[in-house]
């Protein structure tokens, strides 16, 4: 590692840090730690929800899946998430927004859930906490399996130790600033990201002869890689367009529509969100693609390393080790949006609800700290194994909430007669769909199983919010007021 990458490393590490600490002198409530007050301007909010969904799999993830599946067949994975994207941003956030005002001032979903259908069994929010809790933490997972990855290839460092010191630096920001630092990172870390993205297959490519000499050599080595339709079967393709549909229930992205300064900021958002997440999107694409062509002779034992070999080869040390921050600035801008909901969950949803009803913001907020190192800790514990995969981890928190929240989310906003009952047998019939169908294999049961879990769930609230009661005319009116 020369001395200019770890540098340029550092000098990042500790700007991050220094937000961190900004943020933490503007923290004084738990609204603040959990939700920024509900003052994030539209580029803000919208740079951090990408930074917040995409993760290290965008960098490690996508472009190894590209690299090792040999070629465009992965594209089918990037068409669906803008899909959902767009829709999320399009029919969810700006409802979403009004409503969790309207509903009481909600700050979590949870909180949401129970405010909106008057759920005074509190069955609802601590369900809900439960499965933020369960799915986070995998999905925390593979963040640190992406850290650590980073750390091993460029430090030279054990995957031990590797694990542990990113895992120190994400935990210490979020720790002290919570969502105001989470989300000014993100933006920050959203562009560099961006940036990151544009510049490495533009140079790849550059470096290969052009486009179609890229394109060229990579049909040389095995035609099928330049046919997006090369090994799949209609399952496959389903399976990987239904990536999309998981937008609707990711409680770090869907959180980023509640803080939104104003309904009015959301087109604005939508636009900024979209052009980010095409671009960075089929930059990671065309990232593993250059690298099928470029290390066609060498190889790289893990694919989800390309986009790190490609920093090492094509530019000098301090490029390079802004470029690595860009991966780094990937992992942490979600794990630290997922440790913020998971320790709001405990502290907001589980402590104040079920153990301590009086009790007073600055308790919270150090509960919601707690909760974020021993979230953590059980994180690094799943994350310990150096085969773990940062993709196959992701899909399947991404399914679990996907199945488990995104019917009753629209649901929610969109349904008039929906009811209490019927949101927790959704989120139930989601979650328990999507644990159960991941231990299933062969014939249908290779269908992703956030596609069985998001329509079961939607069944399951249709059928028992039917069988119930109307909702009183309080849930109405405040249903009409904030559709106005």
């Amino acid at each position: 590692m020369e001395a200019a990458t770890l540098v340029t490393f550092i000098v990042y590490l500790v700007g991050m840090l220094a937000i961190g600490i900004i943020a933490y002198k503007l923290t004084s409530n738990l609204s603040d730690y959990v939700l920024g007050g509900r003052r994030l301007g539209p580029g803000v909010a919208a740079l951090s929800a990408g930074a917040s969904d995409m993760s290290s799999w965008l960098l490690l993830g996508l472009p190894g899946a590209v690299y090792a599946s040999g070629g465009m067949n992965q594209i089918w994975i990037a068409v669906g998430l803008t899909i959902g994207a767009y829709l999320n941003w399009q029919f969810v956030a700006g409802r979403l927004r009004s409503y969790t005002e309207k509903a009481n001032d909600s700050i979590t979903i949870p909180d949401f859930l129970e405010n909106r259908f008057r759920d005074k069994s509190k069955m609802l929010r601590i369900i809900s906490a439960l499965v933020i809790l369960l799915f986070f933490t995998f999905y925390t997972a593979s963040g640190m399996v992406g850290g650590a990855k980073l750390f091993e290839a460029s430090f030279g460092l054990s995957y031990t130790s590797a694990l542990w010191i990113g895992a120190i630096v994400i935990i210490s920001y979020t720790f002290l600033g919570g969502f105001l630092a989470v989300s000014w990172t993100d933006f920050i870390q959203g562009i560099l990201m961006f940036l990151a993205l544009i510049i490495v297959p533009i140079v790849a490519f550059n470096q290969l002869g052009g486009w179609g000499e890229t394109v060229e050599k990579v049909g040389s080595i095995d035609p099928t890689y330049l046919d997006a339709f090369s090994g799949m079967t209609a399952l496959g393709i389903i399976s990987l367009l239904a990536w999309g549909l998981g937008y609707f229930g990711q409680p770090h992205i869907i959180t980023r529509f509640m803080a939104i300064k104003s309904v009015k900021d959301v087109p604005k958002a939508r636009l900024i969100g979209m052009v980010w997440m095409v671009f960075a999107l089929f930059g990671a694409i065309f990232t593993g693609f250059a690298g099928i062509a470029y290390f066609a002779d060498g190889g790289i034992p893990d694919g989800e390393q390309v986009f790190i070999q490609f920093t090492q080869v094509l530019f000098n040390p301090w490029v390079s080790g802004v470029l690595l921050a860009a991966i780094l600035a990937a992992i942490m801008s979600t794990i630290d949006s997922q440790l913020l909901v998971s320790s709001s969950a405990v502290a907001e949803d589980i402590y104040r609800s079920v153990f301590k009803k009086d009790a007073g913001d600055k308790e919270l907020v150090w509960i919601s700290r707690a909760a974020v190192i021993v979230i953590a800790l059980i994180a690094i514990g799943l994350a310990s194994n150096p085969d773990s995969s940062v993709l196959s981890l992701v899909s399947y928190a991404w399914g679990g909430f996907g199945a488990a929240f995104g019917p009753v989310i629209i649901l929610s906003l969109f349904w008039k007669r929906m009811t209490g009952r019927g949101a927790l047998a959704g989120m139930i019939v989601g979650a328990l769909t999507v644990v159960i169908w991941k231990q299933l294999s062969g014939g249908l049961f290779d269908l992703y199983e956030i596609v069985p879990g998001f329509i079961l769930a939607w069944i399951a609230i249709l059928v028992f919010s039917s069988m119930d009661k109307e909702p009183e005319q309080e849930i109405l009116d405040e249903f009409e007021e904030a559709k106005a």
